[in-house]
């Protein structure tokens, strides 16, 4: 990208920690902002569209260019790409990132969590038991559904937007789809799926240090199960 285009990205970034821009706010037109910053129409252009990219500014067809909600979750999808970019050696440094974020995120979670969330808690661990108890080949795809949606409710359920947005983006589902065969062909699903069960009762007594713990041992074992087997096969798409 060019400096111009830098120019842009930066003139626009100030105008939002200034508190000119915020969440919603229209863009001055074309012409307008390009004098401002001194930049001609394709660097400006190009600037733009790099925001864009990144979540910090949306264009609706006709009406202009805004700058987004900010919210983490949009912000940090760009991280997303990044994991699903991974090789399986570099996937084991973000475990490590997970590691470090989702006991804190339980605990925070064992505070916070309602009654609602625990049924739901409960609802997506019975799936997955479920998928276990039907027998034959793996349901590969239900049972990475089943592990996404079960660490997305405890991260949501911390309350804190940052924690949530970040954990469901550091694990893509390739390598979901590469970890769970792993677990599969060598016997440990039942393992993992009890694992999940002890974070929940853990959830369900409101104990955040017992919820650190149980998350510390459940994401430390998926980090040193992934060094030992999640090469051993490449993972089709799903």
């Amino acid at each position: 990208m060019g400096s111009r285009s830098n120019v842009v990205i930066d003139g626009i970034r100030q105008m939002i920690t200034s508190g000119e821009l915020v969440a919603g706010s229209r863009l001055p037109v074309e012409r307008e902002l390009g004098a401002r910053l001194g930049v001609s129409r394709g660097p400006l252009r190009e600037g733009v569209r790099a925001l864009v990219v990144l979540g910090v500014l949306e264009t609706r067809q006709g009406d202009g260019t805004y700058v987004t909600s900010l919210e983490p979750g949009q912000l940090l999808e760009p991280l997303g790409m990044l994991a699903e970019l991974q090789s399986p050696e570099n996937s084991v440094h973000l475990l490590g990132v997970r590691r470090v974020l989702e006991p804190e995120a339980a605990a925070h979670a064992a505070l916070r969590i309602s009654d609602d969330e625990l049924a739901e808690a409960r609802r997506i661990l019975d799936r997955g038991e479920a998928i276990l108890a039907a027998g034959g080949d793996i349901d590969l795809e239900g049972t990475i559904d089943v592990d996404t949606e079960f660490h997305r409710l405890i991260a949501n359920a911390s309350g804190n937007p940052a924690f949530a947005a970040i954990i469901d983006a550091l694990v893509g589902r390739t390598a979901r789809a590469r970890l769970w065969r792993a677990i599969h062909q060598h016997g440990a699903v039942h393992d993992t799926q009890r694992e999940h069960r002890a974070i929940l009762d853990a959830l369900e007594a409101h104990d955040p240090d017992r919820a650190r713990i149980r998350m510390s041992v459940h994401v430390l074992g998926v980090e040193d199960y992934t060094e030992r087997h999640v090469d051993e096969q490449p993972v089709d798409e799903i």
